[in-house]
């Protein structure tokens, strides 16, 4: 499904189609990229487990965490695994960058996703990042829902790697993202 525009319209009905496509392919875990848990909230009670993927502490500023104490509770006590950790495409190569300037690696790769969507290049990020982390089985598809800024438009079936070995990580299908990246 390719939608006609970007951002938060798409919410429900990409978490339709990535409930739906995992059902179909039996995949037990889902992955999503929600900041202020909204997203996140939408997959809760549907029969999988979700691990939900926040930015980082500081994202916003020193100190600063995007997602509300409260709606972490919350989260947490519906079944879902929250990771909130340094991205896996930014990171100390950012900081490397906004110290020194520069292109760095792990930068390269981020554009280079993003050639598909800023969504896609989320769902493959989080993904790996929820493997490293241990919330989600190694060697088993999941089904990632990320955004192009708020909300949900992008919903991929991805096989992901550890970090360690990121190129062997595997997007096995799209099932909707926005047609105008």
């Amino acid at each position: 499904m390719y939608w006609p525009e970007k951002g938060p319209v798409n919410t429900g009905p990409t978490v339709e189609l990535a409930l739906a496509r995992a059902g179909e392919l039996g995949v037990g875990h889902l992955v999503v990229a929600s900041n202020s848990g909204q997203t996140a909230r939408l997959l809760v009670g549907k029969g999988f487990q979700v691990v939900c993927v926040t930015h980082h502490v500081g994202f916003t500023g020193p100190g600063k965490d995007e997602m509300p104490g409260e709606v972490r509770r919350e989260l947490a006590d519906a079944g879902v695994r929250l990771l909130t950790t340094t991205h896996l495409l930014a990171g100390v190569d950012r900081g490397v960058r906004n110290q020194f300037g520069g292109v760095y690696p792990a930068e390269i790769i981020a554009q280079s996703l993003r050639l598909l969507g800023q969504g896609l290049k989320v769902c493959v990020e989080v993904s790996v990042m929820a493997l490293d982390a241990g919330l989600i089985p190694a060697g088993r598809e999941v089904v990632a829902v990320a955004g192009t800024g708020a909300g949900a438009d992008t919903a991929a079936v991805i096989l992901p790697s550890h970090a360690s070995h990121f190129f062997a990580t595997r997007v096995k299908e799209i099932v909707c993202k926005p047609r105008e990246c």
